[in-house]
C-alpha cells in the first residue's frame, strides 16, 4: 500500500491555516550558573507565541516572589541584584530556577537550571614530602572542591614554578610530575587553588633528591596508574600512569577489549599520561597502562575504567494535534542518551500521573489520553531526564467541539479491485461542508492484526474515490474513513471490510492410490491461501490415448476422488513407469503396467536381469545398477484448481 506520512500532511496543513502558527515555544532558556555572594545574578527567559505571554520563575518548584532584591525584567529575564548565601537559617537564592511562559493555550515550562554558589574551601588532601634518588620520579598531588573549579598552580620556594622545562608536567585534578629528578629540583613545593571565589594555599611539601652514585637496576613500578573517570561527551578526559625504574621504563596504552585507541583527538602529557580530547561514546571502556622495561617483555599494568554519557537527545518529538471531544489523543516522545533517559510528562507545567483517562506506556514514550474533554485542552511536555543533563518538548492538545467539525463520510463503501488492490468511495458532502474540509483519511487495517498496525493514508479534499494499491492478494481488510479540517477531524464513518481477489492457485500437490484392479483413488492438498476457491476439475486419459476424459467438477472441500470401472491391464489408466538399465553409454527401456488383480504384465529384453525387480511392484526396491528414467504417478492424470 502506498503510504504517506500524514502527520507532516497534516501539519503543512495546520500551519497553512495557522492553527499551530501561535505555539510557545523558548527561544533562549537558563543554564546552570555560579553565582558570588552580593553580587548580581541574571537568569535568561525568552519565549515566542501569540501575545499576550506571561513570563513567571519558580525556585525549587515554588513561584519567585518580587521584591525590591528579586524581580522579572520586561524580557522576561529573571534579576537578582544582590546574590545571598543564606537569609534567616535557609539557603537565600541558591537551588534549581526554571521559567514558565503561559499564554491562552497553555504553560510552558523551561529546562531546571542549577545556581550554585562560589565557593573555594580547605584542601583536604595536601602535597606529602618525598626522598627520591637523582634521575627518579618524584609526584606531588593536592585536592580541592571548588565551586567553580579551581585552577591548580604550583610554587617552589613561595615563588611560581617555571613549567617550561619538559622535565615537569601539570595535570589538571591538581598533580605535579617531575621526571629525570636532579639535585636542583630539591626544595619546598605547594600548590595554589584559584577561583572566582577565592585563592588557597596547601601545605608545603620538601622534595629531597638522594644519590649520586651509580643507579642499581629496578625494576619497574607504576607510582600512580589511571583513575576511574565519568565524564560527558565532549569533554577532555585525562588518565594519568607515571612509571619508576632502572632503566625508566617505556610507558604504553591499550584498552581492555583490544579495539584500538586511535590517534585523533589523542596526546600523550609528559612520559606516560593519556589525554583525550573531545571524547565521544565510542571511547568509553577500560584502558590499560603498561610500564615496559627497555628489550625485554618484563612490564607492570594499571587499569582505569572510562565511562562517557550523552545528555538526552530526541529521536522522536510529541506532536500538536486537535482532537474531537469523547476521542483519543497520543503523544509520542522517544529520547536516548548515556545513562537512558526516564521520561516524564508535564501538563501546564505540572507532574502528569497515569489514572482516569491518562495512560502511560512503553516506559512512558508512550502518553494516551482518552474520552478527552475541554479540561485536558493544555500544553503537554515530555521531560527526558538522565545524569548527563535534561531536554524537553512539547505540544499542545486542541479539543474541538462537535460544531467547529466536519460530519463523518457518508457512503462509505469498499471493493475488490485486483489482488493488489481496492477501491473506495464516499459522498460527496454539500459545497459549504466541502470549504472547510482539507483533506480525508484512510485508515485501514487487516483483520486479526492490532490497532497499533494500522495504516494511514491520505487523501485530497477534491477526491471521493480512492484506490488502495500494494496489498496482499486475498487478504481480508477493515476500513474507515475520516475528514479534517483546521480544527480537527470529524467523527469516523461507518467500518467496512473488503477481502483482495486470490491469486490464480499453484498447481495442487497430488498423489494415487490403487484401490484394486479397476479403481483408483486420486488425493491432493488443498490450498492454504487461493482466494475463493470455486471447485477443483479432474481430467485423466487411458495410456496409451492422448485424449482426456470429460472433466469431473469436485467441490472446493473435497480433496479426494476415486475413479472406478477404469478397466485392466494395458487398456486402463495406469501408472507408467519407465526405468532404464545403464550400461556404459546404452540405455535400455522397460515399460511395465498395472494389471489384472494387481498381477503385472511385463516385458523387456532383459528378463533374467530384471525378474526379480518387476515382479516386487508397486513396492519398487533399486539395485545399484538401475537408475530411474523417468517415474511418473498417475502422470496422464491431470487436477486444476477452479
Amino acid at each position: 500500500m502506498k503510504l504517506v506520512t500524514f502527520l507532516s500532511w497534516l501539519t503543512a496543513f495546520y500551519s497553512f491555516s495557522g492553527c499551530w502558527a501561535a505555539e510557545l515555544s523558548f527561544l533562549v532558556e537558563p543554564t546552570d550558573v555560579i553565582a558570588v555572594r552580593d553580587r548580581p545574578l541574571m537568569l535568561d527567559c525568552q519565549v515566542q507565541g501569540e501575545e499576550p505571554i506571561t513570563i513567571t520563575w519558580r525556585k525549587n518548584g515554588v513561584p519567585v516572589p518580587s521584591t525590591p532584591r528579586v524581580r522579572v525584567l520586561e524580557n522576561g529575564t529573571l534579576l537578582i541584584k544582590s546574590f545571598q548565601k543564606r537569609r534567616e537559617g535557609v539557603d537565600a537564592d541558591m537551588g534549581e530556577y526554571d521559567c514558565a511562559a503561559q499564554n491562552r493555550y497553555g504553560l510552558l515550562v523551561s529546562r531546571k537550571a542549577k545556581v550554585h554558589l562560589a565557593s573555594l574551601p580547605k584542601f583536604h588532601t595536601h602535597p606529602a614530602s618525598m626522598s627520591v634518588d637523582e634521575g627518579g620520579v618524584a609526584r606531588f598531588q593536592c585536592q580541592i572542591d571548588g565551586v567553580p573549579e579551581a585552577r591548580i598552580t604550583w610554587e617552589k620556594g613561595r615563588v611560581l614554578l617555571n613549567t617550561t622545562d619538559s622535565r615537569y608536567t601539570l595535570l589538571p585534578m591538581g598533580i605535579l610530575q617531575v621526571t629525570g629528578v636532579r639535585k636542583a629540583d630539591a626544595g619546598v613545593f605547594r600548590c595554589v587553588a584559584t577561583n572566582i571565589a577565592n585563592t588557597r594555599y596547601s601545605h608545603e611539601a620538601t622534595l629531597n633528591v638522594t644519590g649520586g652514585t651509580p643507579r642499581t637496576y629496578k625494576e619497574p613500578v607504576i607510582l600512580s596508574g589511571p583513575q576511574n573517570l565519568t565524564i560527558t561527551v565532549h569533554q577532555t578526559a585525562i588518565l594519568e600512569c607515571i612509571a619508576t625504574g632502572n632503566p625508566r621504563p617505556i610507558v604504553s596504552w591499550s584498552r581492555l577489549d583490544g579495539r584500538s585507541i586511535g590517534v585523533e583527538g589523542i596526546q600523550v602529557l609528559g612520559t606516560g599520561n593519556l589525554m583525550i580530547s573531545d571524547v565521544s561514546l565510542q571511547h568509553s571502556g577500560v584502558y590499560v597502562c603498561a610500564a615496559n622495561r627497555p628489550g625485554t617483555r618484563m612490564r607492570r599494568t594499571a587499569l582505569g575504567r572510562l565511562v562517557v554519557q550523552a545528555p538526552p537527545e530526541f529521536l522522536q518529538w510529541p506532536q500538536s494535534v486537535s482532537k474531537p471531544a469523547g476521542g483519543s489523543a497520543v503523544f509520542t516522545c522517544v529520547a536516548q542518551g548515556v545513562p537512558e533517559p526516564h521520561l516524564i510528562w508535564l501538563k501546564n507545567g505540572k507532574v502528569l500521573m497515569p489514572g482516569h483517562n491518562i495512560k502511560l506506556t512503553n516506559n512512558n514514550s508512550t502518553l494516551a489520553l482518552t474520552r478527552i474533554s475541554s479540561e485536558d485542552e493544555a500544553i503537554y511536555q515530555c521531560i527526558a531526564e538522565n545524569s548527563a543533563g535534561t531536554n524537553q518538548a512539547s505540544a499542545r492538545l486542541a479539543v474541538a467541539q462537535g460544531k467547529d467539525l466536519p460530519e463523518a463520510p457518508r457512503g462509505f463503501t469498499g471493493k475488490a479491485l485486483s489482488t493488489h488492490a481496492l477501491q473506495i468511495s464516499w459522498d460527496q458532502p454539500p459545497t459549504n461542508v466541502t470549504e472547510s474540509i482539507i483533506g480525508y483519511v484512510l485508515h485501514i487495517r487487516k483483520i486479526g492484526e492490532a490497532d497499533s498496525l494500522e495504516l494511514q493514508e491520505a487523501i485530497s479534499k477534491g477526491n471521493f474515490q480512492h484506490d488502495v494499491t500494494n496489498l496482499e492478494p486475498a487478504t481480508t481488510y477493515s476500513l474507515y474513513l475520516k475528514a479534517y479540517s483546521p480544527m480537527g477531524a470529524s467523527q469516523q464513518s461507518h467500518t467496512v471490510t473488503v477481502t483482495t481477489l486470490g491469486g490464480v492457485p499453484a498447481p495442487p500437490t497430488y498423489f494415487t492410490k490403487v484401490l484394486n484392479s479397476s479403481a483408483v483413488q486420486v488425493l491432493w492438498e488443498l490450498p492454504t491461501k487461493a482466494g475463493v476457491v470455486e471447485g477443483f476439475r479432474l481430467s485423466y486419459r487411458r495410456v496409451p490415448h492422448a485424449d482426456y476424459q470429460s472433466p469431473i467438477q469436485l467441490p472446493c472441500y473435497v480433496n479426494a476422488h476415486t475413479m472406478s470401472n477404469l478397466g485392466v491391464c494395458v487398456s486402463v489408466c495406469a501408472c507408467t513407469i519407465h526405468l532404464c538399465l545403464c550400461e556404459g553409454a546404452h540405455r535400455h527401456t522397460v515399460t511395465t503396467v498395472l494389471g489384472l488383480a494387481g498381477q503385472h504384465c511385463h516385458r523387456h529384453p532383459y528378463r533374467h536381469r530384471l525378474h526379480h525387480l518387476l515382479c516386487s511392484l508397486p513396492h519398487v526396491w533399486i539395485p545399484s545398477q538401475v537408475c530411474i528414467h523417468a517415474l511418473c504417478m498417475f502422470s496422464c492424470c491431470s487436477l486444476l484448481i477452479l
